[in-house]
């Protein structure tokens, strides 16, 4: 997380509802030798007291959960590149600016009994979103389910702490930030559309 308090003014419901939005993050725990992660998608509790998900059996973060570990689920969103000639201004340096969400908690296995029902939620959470008739999973043959069922673990991250970085560069007068996000479009890095319309929609400094 970025130290400056100016890119922590979102709430922790927004920042959950930006979490349970994405749905995909970087799970991390601390290993014996060096930290062990997992890209993962999750889905959230209502209340976002908790995060669904499953891991594969084979994975050393799964095989390192004999006992609930603390851990970290890191959701990444709309990131780019902004350079200082964008600003209007002589007195900037380049940055990134982007917004991600760490939630941290005790992760730990599920019974492996509520496998079925957590790829359940978790797969209805993600058709949910298409325009089309939700995939189920019944319509796996049996043989084909079992045998990736066999493979994969339930896991859930009780979420403890919850922090947001949004830089957005909301530090900038306004003119210099509207300037910058005019270029950042069509610059360097990821979903910039979306980038560039969240930095025209953050508050000016005060």
């Amino acid at each position: 997380m970025h130290p400056n308090p100016a890119f922590h003014t979102a709430s922790a419901g927004e920042n959950l509802a930006f979490a349970r939005q994405r749905g995909f993050g970087l799970l991390a725990i601390n290993g014996p030798e060096a930290p062990l992660a997992a890209h993962v998608p999750f889905v959230l509790a209502e209340d976002g007291a908790s995060a669904d998900l499953h891991l594969m059996r084979s994975n050393p973060l799964a095989r390192a959960l004999d006992v609930p570990r603390p851990a970290l689920l890191a959701v990444s969103g709309p990131d780019g590149y902004v350079s200082p000639d964008w600003y209007g201004e002589r007195a900037q340096v380049p940055t990134w600016n982007y917004v991600a969400v760490h939630l941290r908690g005790r992760l730990e296995l599920l019974p492996e009994a509520e496998l079925a029902g957590l790829l359940a939620r978790l797969t209805d959470a993600f058709e949910a979103r298409l325009d089309k008739a939700p995939w189920r999973m019944d319509k796996l043959p049996g043989e084909a389910l079992a045998r990736m069922m066999r493979a994969i673990l339930p896991a859930r991250l009780h979420v403890e702490a919850i922090d947001g970085t949004w830089k957005l560069a909301q530090n900038k007068p306004g003119a210099a930030r509207l300037s910058a996000a005019a270029q950042v479009e069509t610059g360097s890095g990821h979903e910039l559309a979306a980038l560039a319309a969240l930095m025209r929609g953050v508050s000016p400094p005060r």
